[in-house]
């Protein structure tokens, strides 16, 4: 009987989200907008097209812009820092970003779709994206499937295009994540350990990538997930004390990331080999001085800062934009962070309150360790800069996350998708 309910759900909410999407993606037509009474056309995919902004939230909106500004600078930034190396390589220095063009087309769809559609919808396909992802990610362990790059496998190849899970799960980890914690005290011990070990075996797959990095940051999204939650704060200590031992093994058997801290520390000790790029970042943004050497001409990206147009464009934004286009930079985030703080405060649904949480550490707490480690303050690490750095899974990953934000700005009081189901004589069941 109880598996019978869950089957009648889940055919319930799978024929909820193909309606859904049909109506969004049929062509030609006005279609019908999540709210009733209102209309959209398919032009609307397009974000800058949408005029059913004007019925939004200021905070929304907000939000809205400021993506859109994060997005351009990291488009300008890109083609400055990426287009020597193009050239070098293709014989085309727009290579990079041409890609990158298709990549920001295919996640304002994305992004889109996520702003117009109920995070009720999104909450239910929460736990099943994961799970997939999850799948994805567990393939690219296996010899012969995961593609490998500089010493860690982190991509699968479908037809000519890479893709990495790890990246493309943040945002869903966020979702399930709220989901799971933010209705904590409603769900039964079967349901809170299956989570748990479903979030460890998504730590466990990208650690053994390897990626420290990125299992470090979706670790402290969780974790803060569940500290908003409200959960006890021996599980809180118990959870970090585990992710402290499984870093410090992972450093203890991994030689590499022995001499990134040690270079981290010392860079100059080998100026010529570990240190090198952490020296070169550091010449970049001292180049920089108050107001930066203009845009384009940056001397650092001309192959001597490696890894350039990724892990480390904020140097050559430093050094193109100086001091104050750094502050200025900062001033963004600071903006981004505390309306996401306002929409979080404002929000009356605690799964609502934690999606937001999540998205702003997600968004700016990575952007800040990218920052610091160029310029080292922190051990140097393969993490992006959100919605700046080339590549198209980060890309993807961070303007899907940055559209459950403002999803989460356009709602208030919605209903979410519970994780159980009443029983007879009043009691409650947890499910997955």
């Amino acid at each position: 009987m109880r598996k019978h309910a869950i089957t009648v759900t889940q055919v319930t909410n799978g024929i909820y989200f193909l309606q859904h999407l049909r109506q969004i993606l049929r062509p030609g037509l006005l279609l019908e907008s999540t709210f009733p009474g209102k209309a959209v056309k398919l032009r609307y995919l397009i974000p800058f097209f949408d005029s059913s902004t004007q019925d939004w939230a200021l905070e929304a909106r907000l939000l809205r812009w400021i993506t859109f500004l994060w997005l351009a600078i990291g488009l300008a930034v890109m083609f400055s820092a990426s287009y020597a190396v193009a050239d070098a390589r293709f014989n085309n220095g727009l290579h990079y970003f041409k890609i990158q063009l298709v990549w920001i087309a295919i996640g304002m769809v994305g992004f889109n779709l996520l702003v117009h559609s109920p995070l009720r919808l999104l909450l239910g396909w929460a736990n099943w994206i994961v799970l997939l992802l999850l799948g994805l990610l567990l393939l690219t362990l296996i010899p012969g499937l995961g593609i490998s790059t500089n010493g860690a496998t982190r991509w699968l190849a479908i037809g000519s295009v890479g893709i990495q899970p790890s990246e493309l799960m943040k945002p869903f980890l966020v979702l399930q994540s709220a989901r799971i914690f933010g209705q904590w005290h409603y769900l039964s011990w079967r349901v809170r350990l299956t989570w748990i070990a479903i979030f460890c075996f998504v730590l466990v797959g990208i650690l053994l990538q390897p990626n420290l990095s990125t299992t470090a940051l979706c670790g402290m999204v969780i974790w803060l997930i569940a500290l908003a939650a409200g959960l006890p704060y021996s599980y809180l200590f118990g959870a970090a004390g585990v992710g402290v031992m499984a870093a410090i093994v992972s450093v203890s058997i991994k030689t590499y990331q022995q001499r990134r801290l040690i270079s981290f520390l010392n860079p100059w000790k080998d100026a010529a080999g570990d240190g090198y790029q952490l020296i070169q970042s550091l010449l970049a943004i001292g180049s920089g001085g108050l107001t930066g050497t203009g845009f384009g001409l940056s001397q650092q990206k001309l192959f001597y800062l490696p890894i350039q147009d990724t892990d480390f464009i904020f140097a050559v934004f430093a050094e193109e934009f100086g001091f104050l286009g750094c502050m200025l930079l900062f001033l963004m985030l600071a903006a981004y962070a505390t309306i996401a703080l306002k929409v979080a405060i404002k929000t009356t649904h605690p799964v609502h309150r934690l999606v937001a949480i999540g998205v702003m550490v997600l968004m700016v707490g990575q952007a800040l360790l990218n920052i610091g480690v160029a310029t080292g303050a922190l051990p140097t690490t393969g993490l992006p800069f959100p919605l700046i750095s080339y590549g198209g899974s980060s890309m993807i990953s961070s303007l899907l996350t940055a559209g459950l934000l403002v999803r989460v700005a356009r709602e208030s009081g919605a209903e979410v998708l519970p994780l159980r189901r009443p029983r007879a004589g009043g009691r409650e069941v947890g499910r997955v």
